[in-house]
């Protein structure tokens, strides 16, 4: 029996990793920072380059083709090969056949508070870097072969510094990041067992989170790579299995993200899903709100993130060993938040106060003011309440029940009293009471409230959004604006969040047939030009950070119904 070797794809556009290790190897160091060469960088406290790795021949840096799939990352040329394998989330093998290496810490500077210190352990005499950045330590153990040089070992200072091993011998060693001690390096197993026991792990994965695949979705198996590689276990401030963003630059978990990827792992990794959704309400703070992100050693609240929550958790299964009062009471007190210190006195609707709290950052809909009612907060919350009341009827609270529908039902009226003009909704300045409309998709979102609008602002909304579909998906700004831009953040690439909440929006307002082009042109976007953060509206390109899991989040989510829908999936999907 063959078995599959996995997709094969560019370290340039996706980091080698593992599932649960805190540490990548890319040519990633730092925000939109490309460098020559495969660098071992730790996520720990930061995004942190610790490790250079150099292909050599005869001493010289060897000009190699690298090779990456989920269980196997290799330099290769016509004097040798050099493999990399993950052993386990701490842990890395590097096998070199013909190749040499030179493993060199990134920075050269040592000083009392930053860069890297290298010396040899007398006691299993391993090479260890103790590193400022990370706080951590990187050992290097010699498995097979010879080491052919140390430099720097001891140095202060300036100094180049790492484990040389030679070019046309074989040889072989493991390395680990870890804290401050621990056993020297044992394993009895071989490489190539390593490198299977590997794929298994991420076959597993795969075939639980998408189980559907097939030739009609050709990009997700690769997507379920980058959700399972840009999973770390649980360290720091991240409380439970965590997949952020990204394990380029954007390592975080920012506090509406994390919902797109519960949604994707709730049909096959549910306990996994609920660990998504619970995080960032692990950091709740007293007044309701939920942080603005969390990574390892930082939690940020100077701003908030739009209340998709309630939205969110009709996609997730609440009877999956969840206890339900729980969520209903974190969700009970984010939306208290809202209601409470986010709205003016006397008025129904709540506000932003930054296009930040939107999550869409610069917007044109916050171009004439920040601190701003719009409708699109609105739906969320309406959609949140609504959810708070199905939760109280399962927890037998009818009182509770009843409040929230009505609290919903007054500010569904209150955004269609104040924020509908007849054609369009409006943002409406908190401050100043002054309304105006912009040409940002943003505008549009009220759809998700699907079949709760009336008929006629659905089919306004619905020819709406049309006009910002191009051939690749919804712009985030209509391209014939005088503000859009082909790299503008919010102001015109195609963004996998707005595209799913409207699509869901869509099919629920009765829209099939938009919805389902949506869906088949955001799908063959990712198909042509990966995963990346965000991607150009005009050409398809993909923008900012390449390997972003919401993105991939977003391909298995609508992949996923799509064959549903198709007949060709039984078990429920999102």
């Amino acid at each position: 029996m063959t078995v599959a070797a996995g997709p094969v794809f560019s370290s340039q556009e996706i980091p080698f990793s593992y599932r649960g290790s805190w540490f990548d190897l890319s040519p990633v160091i730092a925000e939109k920072t490309y460098v020559e060469d495969l660098h071992l960088v730790s996520h720990q406290t930061g995004m942190h380059p610790i490790l250079r790795l150099i292909p050599t021949v005869g001493g010289a840096r060897a000009e190699t083709v690298v090779t990456a799939t989920p269980h196997r990352l290799t330099w290769s040329c016509d004097a040798g090969r050099i493999d990399l394998a993950y052993e386990s989330p701490d842990t890395v093998r590097v096998r070199g056949q013909g190749l040499g290496l030179r493993l060199l810490a990134a920075e050269a500077v040592l000083t009392p508070f930053r860069g890297p210190y290298f010396y040899q352990d007398p006691g299993d005499g391993a090479w260890v870097f103790t590193v400022y950045q990370t706080g951590r330590r990187y050992r290097v153990t010699l498995l097979a072969g010879r080491v052919a040089g140390q430099p720097g070992t001891e140095a202060l200072g300036t100094a180049e510094r790492g484990v040389v091993l030679p070019g046309g011998e074989r040889w072989e060693i493991a390395i680990e990041e870890y804290e401050t001690a621990r056993a020297p390096y044992r394993s009895g197993k071989g490489f190539e067992h390593v490198v299977t026991a590997a794929r298994s792990e991420f076959e597993t994965f795969r075939d639980a989170v998408a189980p559907w695949r097939g030739d009609r979705t050709p990009a997700a198996e690769l997507a379920a790579y980058v959700l399972w590689s840009a999973t770390v276990r649980p360290a720091g401030f991240v409380t439970r299995p965590a997949v952020l963003m990204s394990k380029h630059w954007m390592d975080k978990v920012w506090s509406w993200d994390h919902c797109f990827n519960a949604i994707a792992l709730a049909q096959g990794l549910p306990d996994l899903a609920w660990d998504q959704y619970r995080l960032v309400f692990d950091h709740q703070d007293p007044a309701g709100a939920l942080p603005d992100s969390v990574t390892h050693s930082e939690i940020l609240y100077n701003f908030v993130k739009p209340p998709i929550h309630g939205w969110a958790l009709r996609h997730l299964d609440p009877s999956h060993g969840r206890e339900p009062a729980e969520v209903y009471s974190r969700l009970e007190r984010w939306t208290s938040f809202w209601l409470t210190c986010r709205r003016v006195p006397g008025h129904e609707l709540a506000h932003y106060q930054h296009g930040n709290d939107s999550g869409w950052d610069n917007a044109t809909t916050f171009d004439p003011g920040r601190v701003v009612e719009t409708a699109d907060l609105a739906a969320f919350l309406i959609l949140q309440m609504r959810e708070l009341a199905r939760l109280a009827d399962g927890l037998a609270r009818p009182a509770d029940s009843a409040r929230w529908s009505q609290a919903a039902d007054r500010m569904r009226d209150a955004l269609l009293a104040e924020l509908w003009t007849g054609d369009r909704f409006v943002a409406r300045g908190a401050h100043s009471g002054r309304t105006w409309s912009s040409s940002s998709l943003l505008d549009l979102m009220p759809i998700v409230l699907g079949e709760e609008l009336p008929e006629a602002v659905r089919a306004s909304l619905a020819g709406g959004i049309e006009t910002h579909l191009t051939a690749f998906g919804l712009a985030t700004e209509l391209t014939t604006s005088p503000h859009y831009q082909d790299d503008g953040y919010w102001r015109g690439p195609i963004w996998a969040p707005s595209t799913v909440l409207i699509e869901d929006g869509l099919r629920r307002a009765g829209y099939t047939e938009p919805a389902d082009e949506i869906s088949a042109r955001f799908r063959a976007l990712c198909e042509k030009s990966g995963f990346a953060e965000n991607f150009d509206a005009r050409s398809g390109a993909g923008l900012r950070d390449r390997a972003y899991t919401w993105t991939a989040s977003a391909y298995l989510i609508l992949a996923a119904a799509h064959e549903r829908r198709e007949g060709r999936v039984t078990a429920l999907s999102p």
